[in-house]
């Protein structure tokens, strides 16, 4: 074991060398040859044993196999723990611990039994946790007794692997985003429409080329043939927020605002990638890694880094806003899930508003609706805090005056808005704002 190891006497050593001290002064002082002895007996014992601990232990490596190597929550995951001995010496018998997240369970405890030269044993246990989150797995502690158990050695196999629990993806049904289509009265045709992506619709005319696809436009402003190019078509572009404000959310653990957000997020980045867009996600996370300096982030890549999505503070939010801000370009689509509380706002006709709490949730709606750009589509989820840490409202009560305010203020903007509450499932709310049928822009 590489890590260093700590010896002490286990309950029963200690009681041999505290009875031998006491037998051998007692002895000495009544004058008793024998029970001298026998004190020094139980000194001496105690000590060889705890000579014999401090014995340099064989090299024992351990490696782990997680299955499946991703998980998502409540699903159940296997971890085979295999432990080989590279020393030349034989092994002992060893009281194994894996030390583990709580809420993956319990730790798992097993027997190594002993191990000779070159060989392994494996040990498995299954863990489940019903939150989304990286979590590591070890170090493993390895406990030792001697023969007589009056002492144990306690070491570490320092080595760690990590579990990753993705968020919960709910499949979207078959709807589309307004704006899918192209051709279509009222769509917006697709384009690219993030910073930095070069035209790549247009080239220049070669022989042989359709005529029909000549660029005039193009062509009389650059004075030479120009054809579209459609081996390269563009991709439409999307642009999906997450609030990360703690002032903000509500409720604990799976059934808070912000795990609701997290796995709408990932559900939509995962539909807008089967649509056909070019998704650019932007969290208080992905401001701090650097692939984000990418254009082109994989859907995949991006769900597991929202595994590890946490709560921050107003002007971390304020940060995603920005970020949002200077990404976003003409056409582009813009999905934000944002939460309504934390602004001060109560229930409904609480009158708990405040001049300043009001005044930072207008500063941030008018950021938000901002982000729409003309002629593009932006949907909104606006979660009801107040309903999700138990408040009134919720299913059967009216919203909160924070996410009434907020979803009128992106509704006037040009928003599709739907108030979420802890009863509408999220494929409900994208079902909701993704409704071609609805006359009334933001009218949810």
């Amino acid at each position: 074991m590489a890590a260093p190891r700590r010896h002490t006497f286990t309950g029963m050593g200690r009681g041999f060398l505290t009875s031998g001290i006491v037998l051998g002064a007692a002895g000495l002082f009544l004058g008793f040859e024998d029970i001298v002895r026998v004190g020094v007996l139980l000194i001496v014992l105690a000590l060889l044993a705890l000579v014999f601990a401090r014995r340099a232990a064989p090299r024992i490596e351990v490696q782990r196999t997680v299955t499946p190597p991703t998980a998502i929550p409540d699903e159940r995951t296997e971890v085979v723990v295999r432990f080989t001995n590279v020393d030349r010496r034989s092994s002992r018998v060893y009281l194994a611990e894996e030390r583990i997240d709580y809420v993956l369970g319990d730790r798992p405890r097993f027997v190594v039994a002993k191990l000779e030269p070159g060989a392994s044993r494996e040990v498995s246990y299954v863990v489940r946790s019903h939150l989304r989150g990286r979590y590591t797995l070890g170090p493993v502690t390895m406990t030792q007794r001697d023969p007589f158990g009056l002492t144990h050695v306690t070491g570490a196999l320092p080595r760690t692997d990590e579990l990753l629990v993705l968020p919960r993806v709910v499949p979207l049904g078959a709807t589309q985003p307004p704006g899918s289509g192209i051709g279509n009265d009222g769509e917006t045709p697709q384009m690219v429409a993030l910073h930095g992506d070069d035209d790549v619709s247009i080239r220049t005319y070669h022989d042989g080329d359709d005529l029909r696809k000549v660029h005039w436009p193009a062509t009389a402003h650059r004075g030479e043939l120009m054809v579209r190019q459609e081996d390269r078509p563009a991709r439409r572009s999307a642009l999906v927020l997450l609030d990360p404000r703690a002032s903000a959310h509500g409720g604990t653990g799976a059934a808070s605002s912000f795990e609701w957000a997290v796995s709408a997020v990932a559900s939509i980045v995962v539909r807008l990638d089967e649509l056909g867009y070019r998704t650019q996600l932007v969290t208080r996370e992905a401001l701090h890694a650097s692939h984000y300096d990418l254009i082109d982030v994989p859907t995949p890549q991006m769900v597991q880094d929202l595994a590890s999505a946490a709560l921050g503070t107003d002007e971390e939010f304020a940060r995603v806003l920005s970020a949002g801000n200077d990404r976003i370009g003409s056409g582009g689509l813009v999905t934000a899930v944002v939460a309504a509380g934390g602004d001060g706002a109560g229930t409904a006709g609480d009158g708990a508003d405040t001049a300043a709490d009001t005044g930072r949730a207008d500063n941030i709606a008018s950021q938000l609706a901002g982000l729409r750009q003309p002629g593009a589509a932006a949907l909104g989820f606006v979660l009801d805090s107040a309903t999700f840490a138990g408040g009134a409202g919720g299913a059967a009560g009216e919203p909160s005056r924070a996410a009434v305010r907020l979803r009128d203020r992106l509704a006037a903007a040009g928003w599709r808005v739907v108030i979420v509450n802890p009863k509408l499932p999220i494929e409900q709310a994208w079902t909701t704002v993704t409704n071609k049928a609805l006359v009334q822009v933001g009218s949810l």
